[in-house]
């Protein structure tokens, strides 16, 4: 099993009390340790503008020009965002940001791709909200034109929802002669294609993706797994070609009396960043019933069972660096990474 961390951009208001003029430092800090460290493969941003579990004043920074940022500081870990909204950018122009990219960091760039949920995001940036239907055939269409691009070079579509014409990529990106994520000779950068739509999604997954992310509890991976493969074999693609892997909000600390103090540190950030306290305890409370909550011993035990399930690929969300340190000291070796 391999792992990635998330550095804290801000949008779970990870950087609350950090002032504007050091966030870049934390965040780079963190990822310059994951980069120093073997037992961690890659670091990961998300896409969007507005902090969760509600809108805020407090910092979120924006995901690709993180990219850049950290593929110019970073030398051995991969980069990835968990997950590009498809609809926030043309598919031509963020395939050739995400070329430029992987040029930077020497060939270290996942593509991370979605269909796009957060609503009030959507409406205030101007994109509308489009149905679903509309939204996951936006994803689709752009995934076609990512592939174009990064493989020949330009890219041609008559879609329903993009229209392009020998839009040109060069230079390609530096993967695009190399195999692909999951071990298939599918050239350009790797997709990870996030979500877990049983009609759509997994099958846009099966048809293009290099790895998926979705449901990370042991019951609905399983689920998950299987419908992915059902839709592999409609396409005529071996399911072992695409890493499937899911992503957490780890809280580990050494013994239950550490794990419940981090809980109440992060109702505490909450509170800090203006939500109220009930809103406050309950985002605490929902970490609370989460997988990945516990010592080392019994988020080790969980994770091991999710590799039983097919598992390969884990990207934890990083909240301080002490959580960190225990994770990768105690947990990691366990699960051989």
């Amino acid at each position: 099993m391999r792992f990635g961390l998330f550095v804290p951009q801000g949008w779970r208001m990870d950087l609350v009390g950090i002032p504007p003029q050091q966030q870049w430092g934390a965040m780079l800090d963190v990822a310059r340790h994951a980069d120093a460290e073997e037992g961690w493969t890659s670091v990961w941003v998300y896409d969007h503008m507005h902090t969760v579990p509600e809108p805020s004043e407090e910092a979120c920074h924006e995901a690709w020009t993180l990219m850049a940022a950290l593929a110019a500081t970073t030398g051995r870990v991969r980069l990835g965002q968990m997950c590009t909204c498809m609809s926030y950018r043309e598919p031509t122009y963020l395939a050739k940001v995400a070329a430029t990219v992987d040029v930077i960091s020497g060939g270290r760039v996942d593509m991370g791709i979605g269909a796009g949920w957060y609503e009030h995001e959507w409406r205030a940036y101007g994109y509308g909200f489009p149905g679903a239907g509309d939204r996951l055939a936006r994803l689709r269409e752009g995934v076609d034109v990512f592939r174009q691009m990064w493989t020949t070079g330009t890219a041609t579509l008559a879609g329903e929802h993009y229209q392009v014409d020998g839009a040109m990529c060069f230079p390609r990106p530096l993967q695009g002669s190399t195999e692909g994520f999951g071990g298939s000779p599918r050239n350009g950068i790797p997709v990870w294609v996030a979500g877990g739509g049983e009609r759509k999604t997994l099958r846009i997954a099966a048809e293009y993706a290099d790895a998926t992310n979705f449901d990370g509890s042991p019951e609905g991976f399983e689920h998950k797994s299987a419908v992915l493969a059902e839709h592999c074999a409609a396409v005529g693609r071996d399911p072992g070609e695409i890493v499937r892997s899911a992503n957490y909000n780890v809280v580990i600390g050494r013994d239950a009396g550490e794990v419940e103090q981090r809980l109440a540190d992060v109702s505490e950030r909450y509170r800090r960043a203006g939500l109220s306290e009930e809103a406050a305890r309950g985002q605490a409370e929902s970490l609370r019933t989460q997988p990945l909550v516990g010592t080392p011993e019994q988020v080790a035990e969980t994770l091991q069972g999710l590799e039983r399930l097919g598992m390969t690929y884990f990207p934890e969300a990083a909240f301080d660096t002490s959580g960190i340190e225990l994770f990768e000291s105690e947990v990691i070796p366990a699960l051989g990474g």
